[in-house]
């Protein structure tokens, strides 16, 4: 007899063809009905959103310890190649503030060409975990070790900003609060230029009225007023300084230095801080799309959004750029500025092209204690506030020490480490509230089931219940063993064991079960299982529990089982 071609659903499908139907499909929906009015609001909304974004990118490409053009390189193709692939009409990456914070001890460290290494490295990781479908494993981390983080990074920027605000060059330092303790103790002369035209862009980005903001960016404003203000009373400080009119920074590039020498017994050791960036840009990215996902009632394909971010941030070290993430504040003003589609993002990279190749001379005057001003600004509004202060008025203790823990130990070590012990910590909160569960014990009572319609056709006495809430598990170790102790001392011939509130079973859950029956059984007794949830029932089935009990001792009530217990003789 003849075998039959397979079933056409015991097809697999590959990870990348699923992908790249999904993103078919994507376009398909976003641009369906595309016309001339919808290029026009694209249009608008990508040119506001260049009019934000290039003061940024400029300011997180120096924050990130390369240069300004570094910082519109990654805006530009970001753009461009993560814009175009997004998983969402709205989102706009470029450098951002968190990834600088992480870059700048990168580049301490292994220089310009470990940035780079570590970007592509971090671009394939958040490439895998997209294509895998895995976009679901970033939203595991808590809500107070994400603020947390947020905040540990908005003081790593806050604080390496002060140099170029004060017009100063304090020691370098392993961490931001070595950094503020170094500026602290002083012993230098600041420099009242600077202070004066930071504080300038400081003012107007806080004190501008929104009328004036929503048309020009406040950033935008500061800076053209402090350059201004610069030229007029001959201020002498640092500048940005050219910018090369290429899309192609460095002529060693990428592939060059990925296999050099240096970058290869350094690879070890760039892992981790690729893991950093791989973490933070998936984390980022989300966020941003939950958020305007929130505000335009369009839902963002996650896989898909980490999949753009990943080939981006592969691709965009090759130019000599530095790793990139959707930035909430960019993709805010392009939904605000009525944005339709991703065209938005591509729109606003050729802004910044057109910017670079038109104003490089311009921009390349613009004070470094100016761009400091902008970042610090970005730092203070960064900072989760509304969230926070929910957070402490309503004094929930384990979120607040989440927070202030992963805040100071992302400002004091890095965020690969501030994230492990933020979520170590989430995850130890936890453990502790879920382990409580409760073991209350009773005696039958024959008029309680009496009033219930229920007659006993034999003896109570030797009959005990144990009615149990919660997950038996490891963390509730302690509540079994002193269960266990207590019907020891007052054993029963039967004990049923009510399980209707208990949600989950693991080992240590298994073995007290076990341990029970054995206990019973030794003692000629028996032991009965009632209101057992159908995924608790499947893991004793495994365990082969339900065949050692017997499945006779399986009761859907506990009135059931002790009408079975009272009828049997023991």
């Amino acid at each position: 007899m003849g075998i039959g071609p397979a079933h056409p659903t015991s097809r697999v499908i590959p990870l990348d063809l699923l992908s790249r139907i999904s993103f078919i499909n994507l376009l398909k929906q976003e641009f369906e009905g595309y016309n001339a009015g919808t290029f026009q609001k694209d249009l608008l909304a990508g040119i506001t959103v260049g009019a934000v974004a290039l003061p940024l990118a400029l300011a997180f490409g120096i924050a990130s310890g390369a240069t300004a053009a570094a910082g519109l390189i990654t805006a530009i193709l970001a753009g461009i190649i993560i814009g175009g692939l997004s998983g969402a009409p709205y989102q706009i990456s470029g450098p951002t503030g968190a990834m600088s914070a992480v870059l700048i001890v990168i580049g301490a460290k292994y220089g310009l060409e470990g940035i780079w290494v570590v970007g592509a490295i971090a671009g394939v990781m958040i490439l895998l975990v997209g294509l895998f479908r895995l976009g679901r494993v970033v939203s595991f981390i808590p809500r107070p070790v994400i603020t947390g983080f947020t905040s540990g990074i908005a003081i790593i920027i806050f604080v390496g900003q002060l140099d170029n605000l004060l017009g100063v060059q304090t020691p370098a330092a392993e961490n931001a609060i070595a950094k503020l303790w170094n500026i602290l103790q002083g012993g230098y002369t600041v420099n009242w230029q600077t202070v004066i035209t930071g504080a300038v862009v400081i003012a107007t980005m806080f004190l501008m009225p929104k009328s004036v903001t929503k048309r020009v960016p406040g950033s935008l404003l500061g800076i053209a007023i402090a350059m201004a203000l610069a030229l007029v009373f001959g201020f002498q400080e640092p500048v940005i300084g050219d910018i090369p009119r290429t899309l192609i920074l460095d002529e060693r590039l990428l592939p060059i230095t990925f296999f050099s020498p240096e970058t290869t017994a350094a690879l070890p050791n760039l892992l981790m801080p690729a893991l950093s960036i791989a973490a933070l840009g998936g984390i980022e990215s989300l966020l941003c799309g939950a958020v305007c996902g929130n505000v335009t009632g369009k839902k963002m394909d996650g896989n898909q959004e980490l999949i753009a971010q990943g080939i981006g941030n592969f691709i965009i070290p090759f130019f000599g750029g530095v790793p990139a993430t959707a930035a909430i504040a960019r993709s805010s003003v392009g939904v605000a500025s009525g944005g339709q589609t991703r065209m938005t993002s591509i729109f606003h990279a050729v802004f910044l092209i057109a910017a670079a190749f038109l104003f490089a001379p311009i921009i390349g005057q613009i004070p470094l204690a100016a761009l400091s001003g902008v970042l610090i600004v970005t730092a203070i509004r960064m900072n989760e506030w509304s969230e926070i202060r929910w957070m402490f008025r309503h004094r929930f203790k384990s979120a607040i020490a989440a927070f202030l823990i992963t805040m100071f130990a992302t400002a004091y070590l890095d965020l690969t480490q501030a994230v492990i012990i933020g979520v170590v910590l989430s995850a130890m909160v936890f453990l502790s509230q879920i382990s409580s569960i409760d073991i209350s014990f009773r005696d039958v009572d024959p008029e309680i089931l009496q009033a219930r319609g229920i007659k006993l056709n034999g003896a109570h006495e030797h009959i005990r219940l144990a009615y149990v809430t919660g997950p038996i598990f490891f963390g509730a170790a302690a509540t079994l063993r002193k269960t266990a102790e207590d019907l020891e001392r007052d054993p029963k011939a039967v004990v049923i064991l009510s399980m209707r509130g208990v949600p989950l079973l693991d080992m240590s859950g298994l073995e007290f079960i076990e341990e029970l029956y054995e206990r019973q059984k030794k003692h000629g007794g028996e032991l009965l299982l009632c209101a057992v949830q159908p995924a608790v029932k499947r893991i004793l089935d495994r365990a082969r529990l339900t065949e050692e009990i017997g499945q006779e001792n399986f009761f859907w009530s506990a009135d059931q089982a002790i009408l079975a217990a009272s009828a049997r003789e023991l």
